[in-house]
């Protein structure tokens, strides 16, 4: 589909995909492994039904539809806000095992890890946000002698106010997560909404796009399909914030198109999140909980640890922790076990396992084209300058690179890009200070990797080249409004 129009005339930047964090174009859906049909699946899972792409003319209506119900009033009472909400909480509820499907069909995401990241989390952060969303949105006065010099009766504050439509794109790896949990935030806020699902999971994105449209208001919230035409000419309109979660590469082509109207943007992309592990600590336990972060969604996860510093001796012996966790996990093979995943397609297959070469391999390295099966894998003895440590992993590819101690893990995070989270093993209050103090990122975790995700009062998002903005719980309700100053000054 070619741009026309006024669009053209924009120069709207095309983009070449909206994956999450791979670094590298990912394939149309064409492209996209599809699983072949297995019996406790429903036939519309297996495949997602051809769909007529959106025109040009379509979007540009769409969009003209979304601002005029934004301008009648229609999204800002709290009761409308909080009535969507309690739909969307129903959507999840009642199609628990239709959404688990689809991530199946799509990335083989095992039942259990479908329904504990894709649907009880949404959940989870609807309930929090009905709990809080009256003390969240109440102005907030300034303290009094803030107003000194103004008349007797002076009043000052802040309000909430909602930004009025905005555009939310997703990625493949959480695409349901990472689409609908923006929303939560942006309904609560006040706004419209555009929501463009990953095309790389197709069944998924069908599944959304039938029902959104039913549980949520229509004239308020809509769902665009479809691959780069469609997401490039979404980017040629005018928003009033983008949130896009995805790679560096295409961040700025998102950025960019924003620029065009001066509209705000939330980045959320991703990077080598390193892990330091210490002397002294119980390296099963440090083992279960880092395999358990790694390997979940077969690495595909933008906060998954990509790496781990430690010293020499340290290393060998959580390399063979390691092997025990994931046995323990998923069996001596990983491949016939319900609960290891499967790489999203053969494209990225084949960047992963080019991975495979640096350093040792401690355990793990079998790899299946035709079932985009890459086994969890531990390397020791990695370089730094070795391919798996120049990208972002992105993939159940775990490297061991040695250092002297703290202060050269400090130096070598601190060499390279800020990352989205950093992690820690230790059990020395001086070594937390010193790795949070002295680092930068956009998170920092000690005892539990990716679990400050499941706080809702904390703010999730990057850093420099990990990311601009953050969300989550009461963040959500400041990246998705304008917090307006009021002064309000006696006439008498």
């Amino acid at each position: 589909m070619h741009l026309a129009g006024d669009n053209a005339r924009r120069g709207a930047p095309r983009i070449g995909d909206t994956s999450r964090l791979t670094g590298h174009t990912v394939p149309t859906p064409g492209h996209c492994r599809v699983l072949p049909p297995t019996p406790d699946l429903p036939l519309d899972t297996r495949r997602a039904p051809p769909r007529r792409r959106p025109l040009v003319t379509d979007i540009d209506d769409l969009v003209v539809r979304l601002r005029a119900t934004f301008a009648s009033g229609r999204t800002k009472p709290l009761a409308w806000r909080k009535e969507q909400l309690t739909r969307l909480r129903a959507m999840f509820t009642e199609h628990r095992g239709d959404i688990a499907d689809a991530l199946y069909a799509d990335l083989h995401k095992p039942r259990a890890d479908a329904f504990a990241t894709e649907i009880d989390f949404p959940v989870r952060e609807i309930d929090h946000t009905l709990n809080h969303l009256d003390e969240w949105l109440r102005p907030r006065p300034v303290a009094s002698g803030a107003l000194a010099g103004l008349p007797d009766g002076s009043a000052a504050g802040t309000q909430y106010d909602p930004l009025g439509t905005v555009l939310i794109i997703a990625p493949w790896n959480y695409p349901v997560q990472l689409l609908l949990v923006p929303l939560v935030g942006a309904l609560a806020a006040g706004n419209t909404v555009v929501l463009k699902p990953s095309e790389v999971t197709p069944a998924t994105s069908a599944l959304i796009a039938r029902l959104v449209p039913e549980y949520l208001d229509k004239e308020a919230v809509a769902v665009v399909e479809g691959g780069i035409p469609e997401t490039t000419e979404l980017l040629a309109q005018r928003w009033d914030h983008i949130f896009y979660t995805g790679n560096g590469m295409v961040g700025r082509i998102v950025m960019r198109a924003a620029a065009e109207h001066l509209t705000p943007v939330t980045l959320e992309l991703g990077g080598k999140s390193p892990v330091f592990v210490d002397r002294d600590v119980d390296l099963n336990r440090v083992a279960e909980r880092l395999a358990g972060a790694k390997f979940r969604n077969a690495g595909q996860t933008c906060v998954a640890p990509d790496y781990v510093l430690t010293d020499p001796e340290t290393a060998s012996e959580l390399a063979a922790a390691l092997a025990k966790a994931v046995e323990a996990m998923f069996g001596t093979d990983p491949q016939s076990s319900d609960a290891y995943g499967r790489i999203v397609n053969e494209r990225h297959f084949d960047r992963v396992s080019a991975l495979l070469g640096s350093g040792t391999t401690a355990f793990g390295g079998q790899a299946d084209r035709d079932d985009t099966y890459i086994a969890p894998t531990v390397l020791t003895g990695v370089k730094p300058d070795e391919p798996v440590m120049r990208e972002e992993i992105f993939g159940p590819v775990l490297p061991i690179v040695e250092v002297a101690g703290l202060d050269e893990a400090i130096e070598f995070i601190n060499d390279r890009d800020k990352p989205l989270a950093l992690y820690g093993f230790t059990e020395s209050e001086d070594t937390r200070r010193r790795l949070a103090d002295e680092t930068s990122s956009g998170g920092i975790g000690f005892g539990l990797p990716m679990a400050h995700l499941r706080v809702p009062e904390l703010p999730f998002g990057g850093v420099g080249e990990s990311g601009l903005g953050s969300y989550h719980g009461p963040h959500s309700i400041a990246t998705f409004s304008h917090r307006k100053a009021r002064l309000d000054v006696p006439l008498g």
